[in-house]
């Protein structure tokens, strides 16, 4: 496979590195200790193409393919990986969605303004008691006349605080299993529906997540989206390409980890000379080199897929899972690297650490994706 960069996809990753360089570093050290949501920067994102970078120009977006999406999370998480998680989380698990499974109606409605950053989407599937089993929700929908009435609640999910539209999975018929769970669109002011708790996190602190509340949350029919039936496998679709963005998230640390233990390492001295010149450094550096490059090829292996209209389910498991621990490696000898002052908050090898953790756990944690290819290699 060719996975030399066209033109276009050169240049966009130029326009995302400008933008996070010159933009998003100033107060991503900031923003991570307040914990502060970076509005100005996301309004900034969404009139840049970031937020519907994939989407067809007809529904507002850039139409442009998955490898182009990668190099996009990677290189907003480079520099921020809490900003790339909005943008992975608007992209894969909203848009996406919408448009391969939504009606024209809800495209006209909720993926035009989500494509092209005049709003914010979240998805919603995990609650309280279900996580990786997510064919279990508690979380109930009823059908009353023309209406959905929603009663549960939803937690961890990213851009909770802040988004206007909400794709939320809830279970119609329990004894249908899988079968029973339903896809639908809440809008933020809908009565009924209550934004939560924002939790604190160890990492992506500049990324809000919270918890979600339906008591009596009424939505329209024609909010549901795609067939009754076809709510789960709604939900494993759009995962599969999330997989995609959090392995790109994942490997923009793993770079931004890399670039600046390198540039540690040759302005450092000890002994008399840069600590590059040692060969224990050349080891660790040497190593995170070679998994970043084996990260990327994963990633452009099952993006090439996807754009081919071939299955990719198992290459966005085994891209996730080896991004995963390439981000908690990298991010981890970066700080070995450069000693004390990798412990402290004045160098961003200690967010970075922070901020790899999460890609072990979240759209799948490190042992569902084991789960998946471990089941292909035996099928």
């Amino acid at each position: 496979m060719d996975f030399s960069y066209t033109e276009e996809q050169m240049m966009l990753r130029q326009t995302v590195r400008e933008f996070a360089e010159n933009e998003l570093a100033k107060d991503a050290a900031e923003r991570d200790e307040q914990e502060r949501f970076p509005k100005e920067h996301v309004q900034k994102m969404g009139e840049l193409g970031f937020l519907g970078i994939q989407v067809q120009p007809e529904y507002g977006g850039g139409g442009m393919d998955t490898i182009a999406y990668s190099l996009l999370i990677e290189e907003l998480s480079r520099v921020d990986a809490s900003a790339g998680v909005i943008a992975s989380v608007n992209n894969s698990l909203v848009c996406y969605g919408l448009e391969k499974f939504g009606s024209e109606e809800q495209k006209q409605k909720y993926l035009v303004p989500l494509a092209s950053g005049k709003k914010l989407g979240a998805f919603c599937l995990s609650e309280p008691s279900t996580g990786s089993d997510a064919s279990s929700l508690q979380t109930t929908i009823v059908r009353e006349g023309d209406e959905y009435v929603i009663n549960g609640a939803k937690n961890f999910i990213t851009n909770g605080t802040q988004a206007d539209v909400y794709i939320v999975f809830a279970t119609e018929d329990k004894s249908a299993g899988h079968k029973g769970v339903r896809c639908v669109i809440v809008e933020r002011d809908t009565p009924g529906f209550e934004i939560g708790k924002k939790e604190k996190k160890l990492g992506i602190r500049s990324s809000d997540t919270c918890s979600l509340l339906f008591d009596d949350c009424r939505v329209p029919v024609s909010n549901l989206v795609g067939e009754p039936q076809h709510g789960f496998r709604i939900a494993l679709s759009v995962l599969d390409k999330g997989r995609i963005g959090i392995a790109s998230q994942a490997l923009g640390i793993a770079v931004g980890a890399f670039e600046a233990a390198v540039s540690y390492a040759k302005e450092r001295e000890q002994f008399g000379r840069p600590i590059a010149k040692f060969q224990a450094i050349q080891f660790m550096l040497a190593e995170m080199d070679l998994r970043i490059q084996a990260t990327r090829l994963l990633i452009y292996e099952a993006a090439s897929r996807k754009d081919a209209g071939l299955d990719f389910s198992i290459h966005s498991a085994r891209a996730k899972l080896h991004a995963a621990e390439t981000a908690m490696f990298c991010a981890d000898k970066a700080v070995q690297i450069h000693g004390g002052y990798g412990y402290i908050k004045d160098y961003p090898v200690e967010r970075f650490l922070r901020d790899a953790k999460i890609t072990e756990i979240y759209e799948g944690t490190s042992e569902i994706q084991k789960l998946v290819i471990g089941r292909s290699v035996l099928s």
